[in-house]
C-alpha cells in the first residue's frame, strides 16, 4: 500500500515535469515526454524482458529506453525542432513495431498477461524487487535535480530570450529520460498526465516562469493519479480497471478544458 502510493506521488511529479519541459524545451504545447519514442522503447524493453526473462522488467525497460534516448540525442544534434518531432512520430511508430513483433510471440499466455498488465499500467508493483525500486528511485532523483538545474535557462529559452544549444537540447533529452523512465519502467506508460496535465497548467497559470509549472503540474498529476488509484483499488466494481485507461475516463472533462474556447494566448 505504502509503496503503491509512493510511485502514485512519483509518477504523479516526475510525468508531468518531464512533459512540460518538453514543451519549453519545443515551444509547442504537444510536447509529450512520449513523442519522441520513449514510451514504445519502454514498452518494447519492457516485453522483451518478459519474455525472455534476461532481466527484471524495469531494467529491460530502462535499457531500451536509454537507447532509444541515444539515438534521439544524435538526431538532435542533426536536425531542427520540428524535424525531431517528426522523426519521434516515425521512429516511435517503428519501435512500437518490434514491441509488437516480441509480444505476439510470447513463449507462454501467462508472460503475455503479466505484460500485458504492466502495459496496461497499475500500482500493484507486482514482481519489482528493492533493487528496482532504488534503481528508480535514483533515476528519479537524477531527473528532478536536473529539472529543477535547468529551469531559469528553459524558461529564458521558451521567452526566446535565448537558444539553447542542440547539443544541451540532447543532454536534457537525457535527463527527461530518466524522469520518466522512473515512472512507467515501474508502473507502465500512463497517458495523458505527461501532456493534459502541463497543458492544463500553462491555462490556469499565466506565468512563464517554469518553476511555477512544475509544482501545479505536479500537484495536479499527483491529484489525479490519486483519484485514479482509489477508483481502481475501492470502487472497481468487482472488475480490474487498468491506471491508464480509467484516468482517461476521468479526465475527460479536464481534456474538454483545454479545447474550450479560451483568448488567444502565446504558446
Amino acid at each position: 500500500m505504502l509503496l503503491s502510493l509512493l510511485y502514485v506521488l512519483l509518477s504523479g511529479i516526475a510525468l508531468p515535469v518531464g512533459g512540460i519541459q518538453m514543451q519549453y524545451l519545443w515551444r509547442n504545447q504537444l510536447g509529450d515526454v512520449y513523442s519522441l519514442g520513449l514510451g514504445s522503447a519502454a514498452c518494447l524493453g519492457a516485453a522483451a524482458a518478459t519474455m525472455s526473462g534476461a532481466c527484471s522488467l524495469t531494467v529491460g525497460s530502462f535499457i531500451c529506453t536509454l537507447l532509444c534516448t541515444i539515438v534521439c540525442f544524435f538526431v538532435t544534434l542533426k536536425v531542427n525542432t520540428q524535424q525531431l518531432i517528426t522523426f519521434g512520430i516515425l521512429f516511435g511508430t517503428f519501435i512500437g513495431s518490434l514491441g509488437t513483433i516480441v509480444v505476439t510471440n510470447a513463449p507462454t499466455g501467462d508472460l503475455l498477461k503479466q505484460y500485458y498488465l504492466w502495459g496496461a499500467a497499475n500500482f500493484r508493483l507486482e514482481g519489482v524487487t528493492t533493487g528496482d525500486i532504488i534503481f528508480s528511485l535514483v533515476l528519479f532523483a537524477v531527473g528532478f535535480a536536473v529539472a529543477l538545474w535547468q529551469a531559469k535557462r528553459l524558461t529564458r529559452h521558451f521567452k526566446e530570450e535565448v537558444e539553447i544549444p542542440n547539443i544541451e537540447k540532447a543532454w536534457l533529452l537525457l535527463a527527461i529520460m530518466c524522469l520518466v523512465t522512473s515512472a512507467v519502467s515501474i508502473c507502465g506508460p500512463i497517458g495523458f498526465i505527461s501532456l493534459g496535465v502541463p497543458n492544463l497548467s500553462r491555462l490556469i497559470c499565466k506565468k512563464k516562469d517554469i518553476r511555477a509549472h512544475y509544482w501545479i503540474s505536479s500537484a495536479m498529476g499527483v491529484g489525479l493519479l490519486l483519484i485514479t488509484y482509489l477508483v481502481v483499488e475501492y470502487v472497481n466494481f468487482g472488475i480490474y480497471l487498468p491506471i491508464s485507461a480509467t484516468m482517461a475516463i476521468i479526465a475527460l472533462p479536464l481534456m474538454a478544458m483545454i479545447f474550450v474556447k479560451t483568448p488567444e494566448r502565446e504558446m
